[in-house]
């Protein structure tokens, strides 16, 4: 998209936010795992589990709770709250609300742990503001069979008494030996040295750094290599569920909708996809996949102008920071 298409696409948005008359809410979202190893942290063994309760509660200056809400994490693990109005949610915190085997839960790990998280401001414009949370975590009763086993405590010897010193041994006066002829000894000889071949340099890890890149990077063939999940051909009905099926038709391909412009459903289409992807690429982009695909079907089911354009521009914003491609092999 050009200068002239962006001038005129921002204007468009700003008149149809004038006309609308927005009205402010926050929305908060997060992911629950299940820490199947009890190690208080997540890590490649967890997963996102459904059906746990989560709160999110404010407290005042004096410590005292103002403001509570509740909500249970979908089929995908994550939970989103929507609190209309123009509420302060700069002292608020989430966490598992634990009690103990949760009914409506699909899994048995629904025991909280580890502690509540901050509420996290992600992005505000005219009023509408997102929050988003640091993972929280559930736990089973007991950590799965296949978890890594921890070292054993090493076993301490027992204490060794200690006998009293014996008294010195009387000097025997020693006689001087006669000497031997004296003899060069061969030459010492080494034994043939075997040189190692140097092991190969540890290549990057690039999943772990920050990166986003933009749609017109990722439908480039040099950047072929960096598609992880889904493919160019992968249609946008299975990258996003039924509700995009049924909006672009399930034989739309994620390589046309990258192509999207010029209609706020194929924006959001558009830099939906291109979100998507930086997320299956790099853990540190501001969305996981969960959260993409969660708000790119909660933006359709709407079915508000409004809420598509809001959705778009969240995902422009997050698309356009520093990319870390390099041209593949």
């Amino acid at each position: 998209m050009d200068s002239n298409h962006s001038i005129l696409f921002v204007a468009f948005l700003i008149l149809c936010l004038t006309v609308n008359g927005v009205t402010g809410y926050a929305t908060v979202t997060g992911t629950v795992f299940c820490d199947q190893c009890k190690d208080g942290e997540k890590s490649l063994f967890d997963f996102p589990v459904s059906g746990i309760k989560v709160s999110v509660t404010c407290l005042d200056e004096n410590g005292q709770v103002y403001m509570s809400r509740k909500e249970t994490t979908n089929w995908l693990g994550g939970y989103v709250m929507r609190f209309d109005g123009t509420p302060d949610l700069t002292n608020c915190y989430a966490q598992v609300s634990d009690n103990g085997a949760q009914q409506g839960s699909s899994s048995s790990c629904s025991i909280a742990s580890g502690p509540a998280q901050k509420l996290k401001l992600l992005f505000s414009f005219f009023g509408i503001e997102t929050f988003v949370v640091d993972a929280l975590l559930a736990q089973p009763v007991q950590p799965m069979s296949s978890c890594p086993k921890p070292p054993p405590a090493p076993v301490m010897p027992p204490p060794q008494a200690k006998l009293p010193p014996l008294p010195p041994i009387a000097q025997v006066p020693v006689l001087p030996s006669p000497k031997a002829p004296a003899m060069s000894p061969p030459p010492a000889t080494s034994p043939p040295q075997f040189k190692l071949p140097p092991f190969p340099p540890i290549p990057p890890v690039p999943f772990v750094d920050p990166s986003a890149c933009s749609h017109k990077l990722w439908i480039r063939p040099e950047y072929r290599c960096y598609w992880k999940v889904i493919g160019p051909d992968t249609k946008v009905a299975v990258a996003f569920g039924l509700v995009a099926g049924r909006r672009y038709g399930n034989d739309m391909t994620v390589r046309e909708a990258l192509k999207g412009r010029g209609e706020a459903y194929k924006t959001l289409l558009r830099e939906a996809t291109t979100a998507l992807l930086n997320s299956y690429n790099s853990l540190g982009f501001p969305y996981n996949s969960v959260a993409v695909i969660t708000y790119t079907n909660m933006a359709l089911l709407g079915n508000s102008q409004h809420d598509v354009l809001m959705t778009a521009i969240r995902f422009i914003k997050a698309n356009s920071g520093t990319c870390k491609f390099t041209v593949c092999k």
